[in-house]
């Protein structure tokens, strides 16, 4: 059974998650790096973003700006579910019939975030440990073995 989710999420609530976890340390231009208090609000997008317009620069910027999820039309609830699904595990078919999506859409986004995680992973991987000893846990994987 398919409940419908997106309807029981409020879009300011997703909203203020998205800045949370986008912009751990406050919204800013992401132009010139004003905080949001020199912005004004300039308008509203369909999908339910407020776009701000700074008063230094004049650009104009989203809770979106700077992330991957720059210049997408999906409403915040819609983000905030698919982030989830895939953070879970669940499956494309499953997730664009829950959020209403078409199956193509919810397979690109998933591709974008998990090229995204890769190139961070790479950008990390480049730099030295902290510490100059490293530990590691005591599991060991099968990686396609068959034994």
């Amino acid at each position: 059974m398919d409940f419908p989710i997106t309807e029981l999420l409020s879009r300011h609530e997703s909203v203020c998650w998205l800045e949370q976890h986008f912009h751990p340390h406050g919204l800013h231009c992401s132009h010139c790096g004003a905080a949001r208090a020199q912005a004004r609000l300039f308008r509203h997008t369909r999908s339910g973003f407020a776009v701000y317009r700074c008063c230094d620069c004049q650009g104009i910027y989203t809770v979106l700006s700077g992330t991957v999820w720059a210049g997408c039309c999906l409403a915040p609830a819609r983000i905030v579910l698919l982030l989830r699904g895939f953070c879970q595990g669940q499956s494309s078919a499953r997730l664009a019939r829950e959020l209403k999506l078409s199956r193509t859409t919810v397979l690109l986004w998933r591709r974008k975030l998990q090229q995204q995680a890769q190139h961070l992973a790479q950008v990390q991987a480049q730099e030295p440990l902290a510490d100059e000893h490293c530990e590691t846990d005591e599991m060991f994987q099968n990686a396609g073995e068959k034994r």
